[in-house]
């Protein structure tokens, strides 16, 4: 069958010397062949392309431009939590990795799709892991009661004392890091994780694994999907907007998305302390570029890896998704379906794999162009 498909292209194509036909396998079969090892290899291609274009400056460069200066870091400030877990729940389990999912004190659903899947996980791949949520003040009562409950059900809720809102998103993290930094140093990597995010923290412990020859074994990590060259948002309209008294310069630092990012225990207490001695401008910059802020000003550089979400999302693709360390945008009742479907006992094969990652990515960017 083989044989006779090769013949009727030959015949069509290439059969007749001369023919204006005849140059079109040469031209083809190498185009096909670099289009498929692109798509195997997409993940590869996307973080050398980002690596290759990012800024390699870090350090303090100075306070008028936006980064803080590392020589004016004082102690970290004193933080008061409402809720937590045990002060030594860090201390007992003593996880590999902690991760900390930010989320709205409305969000119960959300919290709990994460309990149901992702969040439930306690070891993988012989090492623990463990999953907390941070939360604001709920403006009301009844939220605020509702909180208290699930907290004392749960044992997994750490909220901060400040109002949870959008524009307080950058005082969560703040609270995130000083509570990761007192209570869990135990911990050897700490994820920060938005409650929409469907995250594998076995496909992150493969990377980490994988990369202890790369940039992932130094002490200082701090990996996720990296942003290049992002602008400040000058509209008054927009819940972004950061006027240049905030912020002078015409770009941010590079960053990681904050909808995933893992930073490793030294570069949490390097980030922590810059944060915890950050002046904080009005109104607050994003959370992720506070982050990628006091990151460079403590001279931890972002580490882009493609298998992070945080730019188009991602359609659904088994085994892509369980090759994939965050996929954002998820809605609980898909979390729970997906997380079902990339648990499922059928293997996936290396080469099913890689064009599952491929596919996904290529129909993202895709969907992105279209404005779909």
């Amino acid at each position: 069958m083989v044989g006779r498909l090769l013949w009727m292209f030959k015949s069509r194509f290439g059969g007749k010397r001369g023919s204006r036909f005849g140059i079109l396998p040469l031209v083809t079969v190498p185009i096909a062949a670099c289009a498929l090892v692109a798509l195997l290899f997409v993940d590869s291609i996307e973080s050398w392309v980002t690596s290759m274009n990012m800024d390699t400056t870090v350090g303090a460069v100075g306070s008028h431009g936006g980064v803080i200066p590392a020589q004016s870091v004082p102690p970290t400030r004193p933080e008061e939590y409402l809720l937590m877990p045990s002060p030594l729940v860090c201390q007992r389990a003593k996880p590999y990795l902690i991760t900390m999912v930010t989320s709205a004190p409305a969000n119960r659903r959300a919290r709990q799709a994460i309990r149901d899947t992702w969040g439930g996980e306690v070891e993988v791949r012989g090492l623990r892991v463990m999953t907390l949520f941070v939360v604001g003040v709920a403006s009301d009562p009844g939220l605020a009661k509702l909180l208290i409950e699930e907290s004392r059900e749960r044992g997994d809720l750490i909220q901060g004392r400040f109002e949870d809102t959008y524009s307080n998103l950058t005082l969560k993290t703040l609270s995130m890091l000083g509570w990761a930094r007192r209570f869990c140093p135990q911990a050897r990597f700490t994820a920060k994780v938005d409650d929409d995010v469907l995250f594998n923290p076995g496909a992150l412990v493969r990377f980490l694994n994988r990369s202890r020859g790369g940039p992932a074994a130094g002490p200082d990590l701090y990996l996720g999907r990296v942003h290049l060259r992002v602008a400040p948002d000058r509209d008054p309209d927009s819940r972004h907007y950061l006027p240049a008294g905030a912020y002078p310069p015409s770009v941010f630092p590079d960053y990681c998305s904050g909808t995933a990012y893992v930073l490793s225990h030294g570069a949490l207490l390097r980030v922590a302390v810059a944060a915890a001695a950050a002046p904080l401008s009005t109104p607050l910059p994003p959370e992720d570029v506070f982050v990628g802020l006091c990151a460079r000003s403590a001279g931890v550089p972002p580490t882009h890896c493609a298998l992070f979400a945080g730019g188009p999302p991602v359609p659904y693709g088994r085994c892509c998704y369980r090759a994939m360390v965050s996929v954002h945008r998820v809605a609980p009742a898909d979390m729970l379906r997906y997380w079902a479907d990339v648990r499922a006992p059928t293997p996936c094969s290396w080469i099913g794999a890689r064009a599952s990652l491929g596919f996904c990515k290529v129909r993202a960017l895709i969907g992105s162009a279209l404005g779909m």
